[in-house]
């Protein structure tokens, strides 16, 4: 018989379990804070529980369904990635990104990815499977323990690895909450960034939900026939259309949306292509505030797209020119270039090799 993930469940579930077994319910309090305070990812850890209890839930649940496979650290020590093999044989992949007084985790929500996006190293895999929110949830864990190790904390947690976020929004949104639990890891709604694509519905669905966690578009174009031939979804979701939904949020949540821009020499790191984007975010500036802001950052190069990274000065330039229309915007480094750290990269080569491959 499979076992459950202890990590798919909420604390509601494991309470209902722990009085199944006849106990009080505070043992499913020292199960939850033992998960996600202590880090603990064995039974034989829970010490306060009796023998019984500890052997039960062993019986009942995995302790994780990730298996950590390859890690590789950059030449600068401060990029980590580290491939996870799912039950099934697909992999994913979680990225550790050390900077002077952030740890920040880049998270992945799904096995492959079914947008397309044709530079994308992930989006060239295709799709592979949704992850479980416990199967989310572990990648943050594995790290946070790590790191707990070392006398450090996960800072930031950026939903932007493998897949489309609000493609698998419910497991997605589960995790963030269980995360977030008050009682448990205690991670606060606004260290949390979700991207996505720009899936219009789903950013709706997550304005009126008026959560705290903060909202990033991967626009990389602003002009509809330029997106549509990088970004398959604008087909269905136009430019637009996804800045009206971008508006509706931030009226909605009175919070700034993020927009993601992957410079690509010749493509869209001109300063036509800075101006029009310039002018397209007008609408979200009142009076000298602009509710939105653009990160820019020169395109992680992938086996499966021609396109080459802007110059360090076409990026200056690039960042000039929204400045000086109203529009903040940040040059972000890439990082681990050395290892692959562009989402999907490390993963696609495992799927092409296989798990068994020690290549």
């Amino acid at each position: 018989m499979t076992k459950a993930n202890i990590f798919d469940q909420d604390l509601e579930e494991l309470q209902a379990w722990v009085v199944a077994q006849g106990e009080p319910k505070y043992r499913s309090q020292q199960i939850w804070q033992g998960l996600y305070r202590q880090f603990w990812n064995d039974p034989s850890h829970f010490t306060s529980l009796s023998a019984g209890l500890r052997t039960r839930l062993g019986e009942s649940f995995a302790f994780g369904k990730l298996t950590p496979g390859l890690s590789l650290s950059s030449s600068d020590q401060e990029t980590c990635k580290t491939l996870f093999w799912l039950e099934g044989g697909q992999a994913i992949e979680t990225v550790l990104m050390r900077y002077e007084k952030r740890r920040t985790l880049c998270i992945s929500t799904q096995s492959g990815c079914g947008m397309g996006c044709v530079f994308c190293a992930t989006g060239q895999m295709g799709f592979r499977r949704h992850l479980t929110s416990g199967e989310i949830i572990e990648q943050v864990l594995y790290f946070a323990r790590l790191l707990h190790k070392e006398g450090e904390q996960v800072t930031n947690i950026v939903i932007m690895g493998m897949g489309e976020p609000f493609h698998n929004y419910e497991a997605t949104l589960q995790a963030i909450d269980r995360l977030n639990h008050s009682d448990g890891y205690n991670f606060g709604s606004r260290r949390f960034t979700i991207s996505t694509v720009g899936l219009v519905p789903m950013i709706e669905r997550f304005g009126n939900e008026n959560r705290q966690v903060n909202l990033a578009i991967s626009l990389h174009a602003a002009e509809d026939e330029l997106r549509s031939g990088m970004l398959p979804i604008n087909r269905k979701y136009p430019i637009q259309v996804l800045i009206q939904a971008c508006l509706d949020y931030v009226r909605k949540t009175h919070r700034r949306v993020t927009f993601e821009w992957a410079l690509i020499h010749d493509v869209n790191d001109t300063p036509t292509q800075a101006n029009k984007l310039a002018e397209l975010l007008q609408v979200f500036r009142q009076g000298q505030v602009a509710h939105c802001h653009v990160n820019v950052i020169p395109l992680n190069p992938t086996l499966g797209y021609s396109g080459k990274a802007t110059t360090p000065a076409r990026a200056r330039a690039f960042q000039a020119i929204l400045e000086a229309n109203g529009i903040p915007c940040t040059i972000r480094l890439r990082r681990g270039i050395d290892i692959q750290a562009g989402c999907g990269q490390l993963a696609t080569v495992a799927a092409n090799v296989g798990k068994d491959d020690p290549g």
